[in-house]
């Protein structure tokens, strides 16, 4: 393996649905917490000792609103992860949370518990735009839990959403130029889409708000790049920006197509075994995986191997995020496949004369920056 596992847990539950969201996330009048904890460890040790004992590079609490986890069942995970995988000396673990001031009071025992990188989900600096996107913290509380958890942790991210209705292109550098200033080394800015299934689909359709033209969010990207870059921070995927050495470990596993383990309702993994990869995912409904966690130790519902096609084109899909590009000789030992049977050459030709895809000294293609903005575009006619 050229990459360590990373480990994803997933915590279902948010205190509101934000109207934008189409993740896993379920709000409930009661909680069981404890009950719940005690499941993602059962599941953890299950799928461990399927895995077998594996290096490990990175553990994620992604949600949902993982921050409304008890600390001490976050502890009790990382202390499980460490035993039964061999992690890296500087082991990241990652934990996402809320800039409300109950969540941002919970942040030292997070530290206590062994989280050494918190990501916010600040989403906005503007009171307007907050309640549009249904948050329930203030921008005064986002800036305070930023400042909290930049003294806290020693690795802070945090998350905007950029082309909301009637934004304009002055206005998000100006908000973002607040963001950059309060010191972050990394940020992930997230251009406003509306997703199906979303009360936000429902209200686009009726002709509630209307979101910026194709060209003004295009600005506005390219503005992004600009800001960040006055404050050291580089894009080093299409929506992640970090100053050098700040990158996060655990989405890079993602982008470059590494194992990893997903544990919690609804969870997606990766992994190789006996020179296959395998697809899994666990049951979405929390009262559905609780159950079938403590009936079977697990709550998988789908897992098959994937095809050297369906692998080569989820590496591409995956790694052309990336600013490093791919690797064509990586690309084609991880598909089991020649790259030529992964990628169409006339077409790459055809992208590379138009500007939108390059080939690096050292050998790697990459997309150029006009190419990152039509990504999706791209890969349905580059690949084969």
């Amino acid at each position: 393996m050229d990459h360590p596992l990373a480990l994803y847990i997933h915590w279902p539950f948010c205190a509101a649905k934000c109207p934008y969201c189409d993740f896993n996330s379920h709000v409930r009048e009661g909680v069981d917490a404890a009950r719940h904890g005690r499941a993602l460890l059962a599941e953890l040790e299950h799928e461990a000792a399927r895995t077998g004992r594996r290096r490990l590079g990175s553990v994620f609490f992604g949600g949902g609103t993982p921050s409304l986890m008890p600390p001490e069942a976050v502890a009790a995970l990382v202390e499980s992860a460490r035993s039964l995988f061999d992690p890296d000396p500087d082991l990241e673990v990652t934990l996402e949370a809320n800039p409300t001031s109950v969540e941002a009071g919970r942040l030292r025992a997070f530290r206590d518990a062994g989280v050494n990188r918190l990501s916010l989900g600040v989403q906005a600096l503007d009171a307007a735009a907050l309640g549009f996107l249904g948050r329930n913290h203030s921008a005064g509380e986002a800036i305070a839990s930023l400042e909290h958890a930049r003294a806290t942790f020693p690795r802070l991210s945090f998350d905007l959403i950029y082309a909301r209705p009637d934004q304009s292109e002055a206005a998000w550098r100006e908000e973002l130029r607040r963001a950059l200033s309060l010191a972050a080394d990394h940020l992930s800015l997230y251009q406003l889409t509306v997703e199906p299934g979303t009360r936000f689909a429902t209200e686009h359709a009726r002709g509630a708000f209307a979101l910026p033209a194709d060209d003004d969010a295009a600005a506005m990207y390219a503005a992004t790049a600009e800001e960040a870059a006055r404050f050291g921070l580089l894009p080093y995927e299409v929506s992640n920006y970090a100053r050098p050495g700040a990158e996060s470990r655990h989405n890079l596993a993602y982008w470059r197509y590494a194992d990893y383990l997903g544990i919690g309702a609804g969870a997606h993994q990766r992994l190789t075994r006996g020179g296959a990869v395998l697809a899994a995912r666990r049951h979405r409904a929390p009262e559905v995986w609780l159950s079938l966690v403590e009936a079977q130790g697990h709550a998988r519902v789908e897992e098959a191997a994937l095809s050297n096609v369906e692998r080569g084109r989820e590496a591409m899909l995956m790694g052309l995020r990336l600013t490093e590009g791919v690797d064509p000789a990586r690309i084609a030992r991880r598909a089991g496949l020649a790259w030529e049977a992964v990628v169409d050459p006339p077409m790459l030709q055809a992208l590379r004369e138009e500007g939108y895809l390059e080939w690096l000294p050292d050998g790697r293609l990459r997309a150029t920056g006009e190419g990152r903005l039509r990504l999706d575009a791209l890969l349905p006619v580059l690949l084969r």
